[in-house]
Order: structure tokens, then sequence, then C-alpha cells
């Protein structure tokens, strides 16, 4: 087994060992999960599918620059047909239709139930406040139907209620309202509470806008998909079947406006022509008179053959050379964007399907502005394309008003050169040529201008729809497309999973401590971690007894079992082993440690003598202070006062002076206490006394503990390192930082600590061991939660 294989095993365990809080974050998300889909409201789809309708026009030199995506057509035709279907003017339209701006509640105990169509409300509501303050307004009340006559009314969930008569001015502070009920339905609210909120149109406006997706079936194709979700499916689907009948309504009358602007100018312009023509043939009928003429005869058939077909021609000439001059001057004296004529009569197809295309977008223009203004990204938009539409008109209405003059200039030349045969003739019949000329030139004008006024009203009265409904609003799916039980228990048990993983993780990536043995021994490469302590209890004993089985006697066993391996290579067997136990700081456990093993050494009926080595800060007396202490003649004693201190300075003669004999728990051990807190304790320990008392007592017992001071507050514990055997050194689990064992180690390989071992104490009973307690314990029945009560 390799390393990774080590370190992946590991570090399952850390995740694995909290099960039960994976286990209670998951059900706490799935409850939740649970509680949300039981409570939320559910979302339903509705679809529909319209086709695009677009005119059949001929080519002209304009559909060049369409082809080439210059000018609006194609692709970009379809996106500004979806643009102004989704206009804010239509769905402020459809939102008056269906009045959504009221929507009915039934109250309910967590969640309101939400009524929709005039076949499901109890009641209707007359405002009688005009529309304009009711479209802006905010409210919201409450009714209770407890009677078939009247209604308790209040602005708030919880009263005071008011009760209001049927059909009678309710004041409110958007206007009074009119309560007027509905008597079959009257029977399934009785003793319910509705709910009637008010909303103002621009906001419920922006909220469905924002909902409905409208998007082209495919890039090429001119179907367009409409969806909507809603609580409701059956609103969704009167929502987009309204907007679909309010956007062909509109291209309706788009149309008919420009078809009603045709027919205006061809009006104006036979009005005048009707005018010259009877001008002219009252010309002609003086002239006839003032000479006398009445017939002039005919003349040269050929002369009359040319001059009749280049009248004609001059006379078609003219004819487009007016119209197109007349239209030019219509679009360059526009100072503002308005409807211009169409199908006016011109040769050329393009100038007109230019100016079908400029009045759809002049319309959408003035629709836009109802509810906008000319700052709008939409209006600037079309805007710049008005003005390159209008200048391609003009530009084309230059090219063919310079070709018509040509051709009229030209056809002149030769009808001049005809009549200068003609001219020969009488005066007479010359004057009448010109004057019947003039007349067949405008009474044709009159008869064309006649001809495509009649078209223009055919056109007003055909008016078609600007799409074609492929699929009326349906409901796509019977079943709420939201929530969705599946994703949502999926999410919750990933959350539920994620949150103590995350815990676990950013704890595992912040801590800098010491947790247990694995822990230690991946720091401290190449020396013994020998045992673990266990964490005690508050309650727990803090000494080890004879026999005793519990977690921290089986630890400290281990201990004294993995200690004797390591001190079987001394070369004087017969002397006794001397036991160094420190620690970094004050507080991790060397006096708990030190005490327990030495109660566990006596325990196998050796001689044992435990050393208060710790000057400065004395605690052995906290452990054995309620024990009772022997003397030489087996009589208890009171605390004693001669220790370490008192030895070293000189005052205690002999060893026998300062041990004391004590009896804990059927186990007896000699200690030495540390005595009085001395002025000098470094120097104390630097005498020699201190290397002559552990010289002799290693004589006399089989194993010596010295409790010292921690070795990174003061220096005294290297002062005498170096009489050691072996050097314990004390870490607390959760407590010792990482960081502080860089100082024994540094010492350690400096060669200045003197046989190196470490012991964990404090470890909690999960982190013991790899992953297990050793069995520690194994003597001992714990009582399960459920059986306390018994």
């Amino acid at each position: 087994m390799n390393k990774s294989e080590i370190d992946l095993k590991g570090l399952l365990t850390v995740y694995t060992k909290h099960w039960k809080w994976f286990a209670a974050c998951t059900i706490v998300a799935l409850g939740l999960a649970f509680l949300n889909l039981r409570y939320a409201i559910p979302q339903y789809n509705a679809s529909a599918k319209i086709l695009i309708l677009q005119e059949k026009t001929a080519t002209s030199e304009l559909s060049v620059l369409q082809d080439l995506n210059v000018l609006p057509g194609g692709k970009t035709e379809i996106k500004d047909e979806i643009q102004i279907l989704r206009a804010r003017s239509n769905f402020m339209q459809v939102i008056r239709d269906l009045r959504l701006n009221v929507r009915y509640f039934v109250m309910g105990n967590v969640k309101d139930t939400e009524l929709y169509g005039d076949a499901n409300y109890p009641f209707s509501i007359d405002f009688l406040a005009a529309d304009s303050i009711i479209n802006k307004s905010e409210h919201e009340f409450y009714v209770d139907l407890n009677s078939d006559t009247s209604v308790m009314y209040s602005e708030f969930e919880n009263g005071p209620f008011k009760n209001y008569d049927f059909g009678t001015n309710i004041s409110t502070k958007i206007g009074d309202i009119v309560l007027t009920p509905y008597w079959d339905r009257m029977n399934r609210f009785q003793n319910k509470r509705l709910k009637v909120v008010v909303n103002p149109i621009p906001s419920v406006v922006q909220r469905y806008r924002s909902k409905i997706k409208i998007s082209p079936a495919d890039e090429l194709s001119n179907i367009v998909n409409i969806s909507l979700t809603d609580a409701i499916q059956k609103r969704a689907m009167d929502l987009i079947d309204n907007l679909i009948a309010t956007y062909n309504k509109n291209g309706v009358e788009d149309k008919k406006a420009v078809a009603d602007r045709t027919s205006r100018f061809i009006n104006d312009r036979i009005a005048d022509i009707y005018n010259n023509l009877s001008s002219v043939d009252e010309s002609a009928e003086t002239f006839k008179s003032s000479r006398g003429i009445a017939d002039l005869g005919s003349q040269s058939s050929v002369n009359f053959t040319q001059s009749a077909a280049g009248e004609r021609d001059l006379q078609d000439a003219s004819i487009q050379l007016n119209i197109a001059n007349s239209m030019k001057d219509l679009i360059s004296n526009q100072s503002d964007y308005e409807i211009i004529p169409t199908n006016v009569g011109l040769s050329d197809q393009g100038i007109s399907t230019s100016a079908q295309r400029y009045n759809e977008l002049v319309a959408q223009r003035n629709r836009l502005l109802e509810s906008s203004n000319e700052k709008n990204p939409v209006i600037v938009k079309l805007d710049q394309q008005l003005e390159s539409l209008r200048r391609g008109m003009q530009s084309s209405l230059n090219n063919v008003t310079n070709n018509l003059d040509l051709r009229v200039n030209s056809l002149s030349k030769q009808l001049s050169q005809i009549n200068s045969r003609i001219y020969a003739a009488p005066s007479n019949e010359r004057a009448l040529r010109d004057i019947s000329r003039k007349q067949q030139t405008t009474e044709s004008l009159y008869l064309y201008l006649l001809q495509k006024r009649e078209e223009s009203q055919i056109t007003f009265a055909s008016a078609t729809p600007k799409s074609k409904v492929v699929d009326a609003a349906y409901a796509e799916n019977p079943f709420p497309v939201s929530p969705k039980p599946k994703i949502i228990y999926l999410a919750a048990l990933m959350v539920g999973l994620m949150i103590p993983f995350g815990v676990i993780y950013t704890s595992i990536l912040l801590d800098d401590k010491i947790h247990n043995k694995i822990d230690l021994e991946k720091m401290v490469q190449g020396i013994p971690v020998l045992a673990e302590i266990p964490k005690l209890g508050r309650k727990e004993e803090k000494l080890v007894k004879n026999a005793d089985r519990s977690v921290l006697a089986e630890s400290l066993r281990i201990l004294r079992t993995n200690l004797d391996y390591t001190l079987r290579s001394k070369k004087n067997s017969k002397r006794g082993s001397i036991i160094f136990v420190t620690s970094s700081v004050p507080g991790e456990g060397k006096t708990l440690v030190s005490s327990n093993l030495s109660m566990i050494f006596a325990d196998t009926n050796k001689k044992v003598l435990l050393i208060g080595a710790d000057i400065r800060n004395p605690k052995l007396y906290t452990f054995f202070s309620n024990s009772n202490e022997i003397d030489q003649l087996g009589k208890p004693k009171h605390r004693a006062t001669v220790g370490l201190t008192e030895y070293l300075l000189g005052s205690a003669k002999s060893v026998r002076d300062i041990v004391n004999t004590t009896l804990v728990h059927s186990n007896t051990i000699d200690v030495i206490y540390s005595g009085k807190i001395p002025p000098n304790p470094t120097e104390l320990l630097m005498s020699s006394r201190m290397k002559d008392l552990l010289d002799e007592v290693s004589e006399l017992y089989d194993y010596i503990v010295v409790d010292t001071a921690p070795l990174m507050v003061v220096t005294d514990t290297l002062l005498i390192n170096q009489y050691a055997d072996k050097l314990l050194y004390i870490t607390k689990a959760g407590v010792t930082q990482r960081k502080v064992l860089d100082f024994p180690l540094k010492l350690h390989k400096e060669g200045k600590l003197k046989g190196l071992a470490f012991v964990v104490n404090n470890v909690k009973g999960s982190n013991l061991g790899y992953g297990g307690r050793y069995g520690y314990g194994y003597g001992k029945t714990v009582k399960k939660w459920w059986n306390f009560a018994s």
C-alpha cells in the first residue's frame, strides 16, 4: 500500500467520522426542499406559433442594397417584427383588455390561491375614478363574503372590517369602487376571506415583458415561437392570443393609414387636374367658336400617324415626370417623418417598395412615441432607417426625373420635327392641334389618377394582418415547469452534503493544531510517538486505580509498554530508569501524564519515585492533596513542606528527608514535591546536588519520573536534560500548534535534547488511534440514551 492510498484513507476517515453531521444536514435540506415544494407556487407554460407575412414586390435598384443588408430586409425584418410584437404599447393594450392589473386571491393558512377569469370571480369591481388614475395606482384590500347581500371590507388583513351592501360605493385611496356579486358563484366563497390586489399597469407590463419569450423558429424561418410561463396557464394562453391579435390589428391599421394618405394625395391631384382640364376644354370651345371651325379635315396620314405616336410617348413621359416631381417635392418638404403615398402610378416599382417600407417604419415609430420619447434607442434606430430610406427614395426619384427629362426633351425634339411639317398647314389647324394636345394630356392624367384612387380604395378595404396564426396558444404541458421536484431534491441533497463538507474542509484548511498520534507522527518523522492520552471529562477520575480498565488506564499501559521497549538499550540494567516529562507551555498535561505514569508503573509492583522538578510552578500537590500520605512508620501525616528546593539548598541533608510515601487508590508511590518556590530556580537546578540526587535515587528505584518545567517558557529542563534516560514531550490535542513543534525538533537536531519522545494528551475519543479506540474501555458498559429514563 503506497503513501497516497494511506493519505486517501485518512482523508476519508476525517469526513466519515462526522457522518452524523452529513446525515443531519441532508435531512434538514431535504425537509426544506419538501416544504418549498409543498408551498411554492407552480408555474405553467403556454406556447404559440405565428408566421410573419411578407408582401411580394417587384425588384428595383434598391433591392441590391437589401441583398447587401444595407437596407432592412430578410433576417433583420423578422427581428424588427419581433421587436414590434413585444412593444410596450402592445402589452399595455393587452393588460387593459384582460384587466391583468387586478388580481383575486383566496386567503389560505400558508399559501393563497389565485383566481383568474370572470367565470371564477365571486364579484366584479367597478372603479369610479378615471382610468388614468387606476392604471397608475397600487392598492390592496380584503373582503369577507359572509352574506349574500353585503360584504365585509378592510384594507388590512386582520381588520378592522366594515360592512357594505353590494352595489354601494366603497371609498378607497384610489377612489370609490363598487362590488357587484355573481350570485351563482357566491356559495363557493362563503366564510372565506379574499384579497384583491390592484397593481399599476406599467409594472404589470414590465413583469410580463420580461417573462415572455419570442424567438424565430429557425435562422432562415419566418415562423416565430412565443412562450410564456405563469402561475395560471389559462392566463398565459389568453395573454399570448391577445398579444397576437393586437399585433395583427395594429398592422392592419397601419396599412389602412397608408392607403388613406395615398387616397388624400390622389384626390388633391385630381382636383387640380380637373381644373386644368376644364380650362383646356373652354379654350378649345372658345377657339372654335371665334374662328367658326367645325372640321379642319384630315392631313397627311404619315404626318398625323407620326405625330400621334410621338404625342402619346410624350404624354406618357410627361405624366411620369409630373408624378415623380410631385413625389420628390412631397418627400423633400417633409419636416418630420410622416406617411407618404404609395402606388401613385410610377413605373419604377422599387420606389413603391421603399415607400411601403418607409410607411411601416413611420407607423412603428408613431406607436412607440405614444409610450416613449425620441431618445429611446429603438426610436433612434428607426430614425436612422427612415433617413436611409428617404435618401434612397430621393436618389431614385432624382434618377427617374433625370431620365424622364431626357426622354421628354428627346420626344419633344422628334415631335417638333414632325410638327414643323404640320405647321406648314393653316394657322387655325395648328392652333387647334395645340389645344387638342393639351386637352388629351390633361384628360389622360385625370383618368389615370381616377384609376389609382380606385386601386387605393381597394387596398384600404383589403388590408390583411401582418401575421398568420400557425398554432394558437396552447398548453404545451399540463404539468408545471417549475418547481421541478427531482432537481430541487437533488440540489437539496447536494447542499446538505456540501455544507458539512465545506465546514469540515475549511476547518481542516485553517487548522494548525495537533489532534492525535497520526498528526504528530507526520510532523516528527523519525522520533517516536509513544502513546496518546484520551480527553477526560470533568467528573472523570484524574488518577488511575489498581486494575483500572478505563480508557485512560489502557492508554497509560500502552505508554508504559512503549517506554520499556525504548529503555531496554540502557547499558547499566541495574540502575533505575530516569524519565523526564515536559511540554511546550503550561497546561498541556505534563503533570497529569507524569502522575499517572508513576501510578501505572507502581501497578506492576515496581519501585517508583515521582519528582516535582517544576519548582517555579508546582502542580503535584493538586493531584495528591486528597491522597493519604503515610510516613515510614505507616502513620498518616500532613502535606509535606520539605521538597526538592530544600534538598538543593542543603537544608535537607538526605534524600530520605524529602521523600513522601503516598498511598493512592491502593497503590503506593514515593513522591518528592518541589518544595518552596526559590528566587533562583535556574542556579539551584545547575548545582551538583541535582546530579547527586538523581544518581542516588536511580540506585534505589526502578523508575524515576521527573515532572519538569515547560521547555519553551524557561530553560530549567534543558539544564538537567543530560541526566535523563528518556524525555517525554507532552503535546495537547487541539491546543498545541504545529509550528511550536519546530522548537523541540530543532533542539533535538542540535543534540540538546536527549532521548526525545512524544506523547499526545487530551485526544478526543473519535480521534484515538488509526480510526478507533484500540478497544479502550472494553470492560465498561455504556447505557444508551434511550434507556436513561428507565
